[in-house]
């Protein structure tokens, strides 16, 4: 299988997409995201992690690729993975170019997820989750039967604390600046292929994955 990168602004959906392509393909779905907040946060290095998360500032390039290195050395040599989250800016992809080779490994499809910027702040803004059962509504796309309790078992939802306009304003600006150039940078490569972020988006990836 090939392994995938998938770039798209905050709220774009990569982890969506991931963990269906995960129960379909059994890809191995490395979230940068997930990687992070699995830091002790009682350490020095977890305190200043969830500082940078909760205000939507990134993380030093050093951290993340220490962490994403550890995580691809778990990994049989058969196992395909989807990078969701890393690299976020051109000396982190320039840093992936030489860590994959290093383990023995490659990147076959850079894969973007186009949303606009409207579906974008609805997703993120509107996102709530239960902390019981762990399903997740939108109060723009998916709302709940009654507001702020879980349709499936019940208990109260939660919203995150980064979920607000201004912080999602920033993370997107800074998408713009830093992430947004790799579009090209992949392109010259040819592994760059586009898909529409809101229509038949899985049926679109499950057919660029099979036939690219």
């Amino acid at each position: 299988m090939k392994n995938i990168l998938f770039i798209a602004p905050p709220a774009g959906g990569k982890g969506t997409q991931s963990d269906l392509l995960v129960e379909k393909f059994g890809y191995i779905h490395i979230s940068t995201g997930d990687l992070l907040r699995e830091v002790d946060k009682t350490s020095e290095l977890g305190l200043k992690v969830n500082e940078l998360i909760s205000t939507g500032q990134f993380v030093p390039d050093d951290i993340v690729l220490a962490l994403l290195k550890d995580k691809l050395l778990t990994l049989s040599e058969n196992d395909a993975f989807i990078l969701d989250g890393y690299p976020r800016n051109i000396a982190q992809a320039g840093e992936l170019d030489k860590l994959l080779p290093s383990l023995g490994k490659n990147l076959d499809l850079v894969i973007e997820l186009d949303v606009p910027y409207d579906t974008l702040l609805k997703r993120a803004v509107g996102r709530v989750s239960c902390p019981n059962c762990k399903a997740t509504f939108n109060t723009f796309f998916k709302p709940t039967k009654v507001t702020g309790i879980c349709d499936k078992c019940g208990s109260e939802l939660t919203h995150r604390s980064d979920d607000n306009e201004e912080t999602f304003k920033t993370r997107y600006d800074t998408y713009l600046e830093k992430t947004h150039p790799l579009i090209e940078y992949y392109k010259s490569q040819g592994k760059l292929v586009s898909i529409d972020g809101i229509n038949n988006t899985y049926e679109s990836l499950v057919s660029v994955i099979k036939n690219d």
